[in-house]
C-alpha cells in the first residue's frame, strides 16, 4: 500500500502525543523502566521459519538487493508487482521489480513470492480500464508466467490489492463477484498456483464475512488468506484479528487456511527496530505463515534494510539476527512495552533473543537453560533506532559475561534501554556454542515448496517435513532448499535423515547453488517418520550456499517414490 501524505497526517499527531517529547515514531512510553521480558526455552511456539522477513517491492532486479546482501536475511518471501508491470510506485519514474525478472534473484536467496496482479496498472490507486481489459491484462500475466518453466517459487496469485478502497464498484461491479469472474479466469489458465486474498489494507469483520460466505458458496475460496497490518502499533490488535479470522472460518465451515500479512508497518514507523521487533514477536506469536514489510518509500531495498547505496541500516541487523534463528520459536512473555521474540537451537544449545521496546533499565529472565550446565556465556548487543538514511556498519557490543544458572534460569539486566532499538541477547555454555559453525539444518527451519511440516516425537527439534510428493512441473514440484553458511570452501560430508514408509529404495535429487544435478537413495525405513540417515558428499563455497533436495525440479528428471525430510548434517 502506498498512503498519499494526507492519510497519514492523523497518525503521525496522535503518536507525537503519545511519546511526548520523544522522537516521533518511537513505539514506547517515555518514562517505563523495571521490567522483565520472560523467555521459556522450553516451551515451544512453532520451528523457526522468519514468518517476518519479506517485503513487498522488496527486491527490485536481480542484483538489487545482491543475493549474498539477501542471504544472510534468511528471507521468506515477497510480493512483487506483475509480469509486465507498468506501476510507478512512490514517486518512481519507471517501473521495476517485475517478479518475473526477479525471480531468478529470490530462487537464489531461497524466498518465494506472491504476484501482484493489479500492479500491471501505472497508477495507485488503480485506474479501471473496464472488464475486457482487465481479463486481457490477468491472460496475459499467467501465460507469461507459466512460460517461465525455470522458476519454481511463484507460490500464489494475488487477485486484487486494497479492494476495500481501490475497487472501483461503480464501473466493476461488486469486489466479491468481480473476485469469483478473476478466480475462474484465473483457475482456468492455471489450475495448480495458489490464490491468495482478499488483500484488504486493513482487518474488517464484516467484511471479512461477507467475502468468505461469497467466495465458499461460489467455490472460490482463496488458498491462503490475505490482509494488511499498516496502522500506527497495530501490532497490538493482531491476536484479535486472528482470533476473530479463525472464529469466522469455524463458523462458516471452512478449513483453516494460512494466513500472510503482506504488507506490515506503518508509514511514519517504518524504519523504528523496535517496532518492526514488535511486528516480528506478534507475528510469530500468533500464527501467520508469511509477512511482508510494507512499501512505503524507495523499492528494491528490502523495504528500508538496505540504503539506496546498498549499506545495512539500523534495522538490517535487527533482521539478520532474526535471520539467524533456528531451531524452534520459544515462548515470549512481554512486560507493558517490552516485547520480543527468540529461538533456541538444541543442536548447537544456542538461546538467541531479540528485544526492544522500553526505555530504562529493564531485564531479560531466561527460564529453562538446564541443557547449557550450570554457566552460560551471555552476549548483549544493539542496535540504534536510526533511520533509512544512515548506514549502520555493525551493532554495538554492549557487553560480553558469563553468568551462573540458578534453577536453570537467569536474569540478564538491560541498563539504560532506547525504545526505538533494537536488542539481542545470545546464550549459550560458558564455553561457546557445541560447535563453532552450525553444522545441522532441520528441514522445518529451510524453505519447504509444495509439501508440509510436521511433528513427530522420533523428528529432531520435534519436527520434520513430509508430502514431498510433486514433480509435474515448476509450480508443483517439491522440494526442500537448505540454506546453509560454511567456513570454507571444499568438499563436506553431508548425512541427511529420511524416513521412508514404502518399503522400497526411493530418490530425491540433489543440487547446490543451482549447479547439476545428483542423486540421492533412501532406503526403506520402518515407516513413516521413522527415520535414518544416508550420506552424500556435496562440493560448497565459502559462506552461503542453497542446497535443493528434490521430489521435482527444473532440469530434473524427477525422484522415484516418496521420502521425508528431518534435517542434514555438515562435516
Amino acid at each position: 500500500m502506498r498512503y498519499p501524505l494526507k492519510r497519514t497526517v492523523a497518525r503521525i499527531a496522535a503518536l507525537a502525543l503519545l511519546i511526548g517529547a520523544a522522537v516521533a515514531g518511537a513505539a514506547a512510553p517515555a518514562n517505563a523502566a523495571g521490567l522483565t521480558l520472560t523467555v521459556d526455552v522450553g516451551t515451544v511456539v512453532r520451528p523457526a521459519t522468519q514468518v517476518a522477513s519479506g517485503g513487498l517491492y522488496g527486491v527490485g532486479s536481480d542484483s538489487q538487493p545482491t543475493t549474498s546482501m539477501l542471504l544472510p536475511l534468511n528471507p521468506t518471501s515477497f510480493t512483487q508487482p506483475a509480469p509486465g508491470t507498468t506501476h510507478l510506485g512512490n514517486g518512481a519514474t519507471e517501473p521495476c521489480c517485475d517478479s518475473l525478472d526477479v525471480g531468478a534473484n529470490l530462487v537464489r536467496a531461497g524466498a518465494q513470492q506472491f504476484i501482484r496482479m493489479p500492479d500491471i496498472y501505472p497508477s495507485f490507486p488503480y485506474v479501471w480500464q473496464g472488464w475486457a481489459d482487465w481479463e486481457q491484462k490477468v491472460t496475459t500475466q499467467v501465460n507469461d508466467r507459466l512460460e517461465r518453466t525455470d522458476l519454481t517459487n511463484i507460490h500464489g496469485w494475488e487477485l486484487w490489492n486494497e479492494p476495500d478502497w481501490t475497487w472501483n464498484t461503480a464501473s466493476a461491479g461488486s469486489f466479491n463477484a468481480g473476485w469469483e469472474r478473476t478466480y475462474d479466469l484465473v483457475r482456468s489458465l492455471d489450475p495448480v498456483t495458489p490464490i491468495v486474498g482478499p488483500s484488504d489494507s486493513h482487518y474488517n469483520h464484516n467484511r471479512m464475512v461477507s467475502f468468505l460466505t461469497y467466495a465458499r458458496d461460489t467455490g472460490t475460496l482463496p488458498d491462503v488468506i490475505v490482509w494488511h497490518e499498516l496502522g500506527d502499533m497495530d501490532w497490538d490488535n493482531f491476536d484479535d484479528h486472528v482470533a476473530d479470522y479463525r472464529a469466522i472460518e469455524s463458523s462458516l465451515g471452512i478449513s483453516p487456511r494460512p494466513i500472510a500479512i503482506n504488507e506490515y508497518n506503518s508509514y511514519n514507523q517504518m524504519d523504528i527496530p523496535s517496532v518492526a521487533l514488535h511486528w516480528m514477536s506478534v507475528l510469530e506469536r500468533h500464527g501467520a505463515r508469511e509477512a511482508h514489510r510494507a512499501y512505503w518509500f524507495e523499492a528494491g531495498t528490502f523495504d528500508g534494510l538496505f540504503t539506496l547505496q546498498n549499506q545495512p541500516t539500523a534495522s538490517y541487523w535487527l533482521y539478520r539476527w532474526y535471520g539467524s534463528m533456528t531451531g524452534n520459536i520459544v515462548k515470549t512473555t512481554p512486560n507493558s512495552w517490552l516485547d520480543g521474540v527468540a529461538s533456541y537451537d538444541s543442536s548447537r544449545k544456542i538461546v538467541n533473543v531479540l528485544f526492544g521496546g522500553d526505555w530504562g533499565s529493564n531485564t531479560v529472565k531466561v527460564n529453562g537453560l538446564g541443557a547449557l550446565g550450570s554457566s552460560v556465556k551471555v552476549q548483549l548487543l544493539y542496535t540504534p533506532g536510526s533511520g533509512r538514511h544512515t548506514a549502520v556498519t555493525a551493532p554495538t557490543t554492549v557487553s560480553t559475561t558469563t553468568m551462573t544458572t540458578s534453577g536453570g534460569s537467569i536474569s540478564v539486566p538491560v541498563p539504560d534501554m532506547n525504545a526505538e532499538g533494537a536488542y539481542q541477547l545470545v546464550v549459550t555454555p560458558a564455553g561457546g556454542p557445541t560447535t563453532s559453525w552450525q553444522q545441522v539444518y532441520e528441514a522445518e527451519n529451510a524453505t519447504v515448496v509444495n509439501a508440509l511440516t510436521r511433528s513427530a516425537g522420533g523428528a529432531s527439534g520435534g519436527y520434520y517435513v513430509g508430502n514431498i510428493d510433486g514433480s509435474a512441473d515448476m509450480r508443483s514440484d517439491s522440494f526442500v532448499d537448505f540454506t546453509v553458511n560454511v567456513p570454507t570452501a571444499r568438499s563436506y560430508t553431508m548425512t541427511i535423515r529420511y524416513a521412508n514408509g514404502t518399503g522400497a529404495t526411493s530418490t530425491h535429487g540433489l543440487a547446490y547453488n543451482g549447479g547439476g544435478w545428483s542423486t540421492v537413495s533412501y532406503p526403506p525405513t520402518s515407516g513413516w517418520a521413522q527415520f535414518s540417515t544416508t550420506t552424500v558428499t556435496v562440493n560448497l563455497n565459502a559462506g552461503y550456499n542453497v542446497i535443493r533436495l528434490a521430489k521435482g525440479s527444473p532440469y530434473f528428471a524427477g525422484g522415484t517414490g516418496y521420502a521425508e525430510l528431518d534435517n542434514i548434517t555438515l562435516a
